[in-house]
């Protein structure tokens, strides 16, 4: 297929250059990425990539922690599961 449109886009030339170098490892100039960027977009029917964080964020970090923290409470009390929720609520009395 022709490539007859133009996409004009305004970057940090920091970052311009910084990718420019990578890209160009694979042979590719920034066009060249920008349309496989857009091709890749195609196929997956939006973004091509998680954008979500590759790490929790502090309260979700506290939270696992206070999480393992709880597991290990219960593993060296030797009580383990319980039974049955009265069993649960009973101990959560004592």
């Amino acid at each position: 297929m022709p490539k007859t449109a133009t996409l004009s886009i305004r970057v940090d030339p920091k970052i311009k250059a910084e990718v420019g170098t990578i890209y160009a490892r694979y042979g590719l100039s920034l066009g060249d990425a920008v349309n496989v960027f857009l091709h890749q977009s195609l196929n997956e029917g939006g973004l091509p990539f998680d954008m979500r964080p590759s790490h929790p964020n502090a309260a979700t970090e506290a939270a696992m922690m206070e999480g393992n923290n709880i597991i290990q409470r219960v593993k060296s009390s030797g009580k383990g599961r319980f039974k049955t929720v009265e069993d649960m609520l009973a101990d959560l009395k004592s």
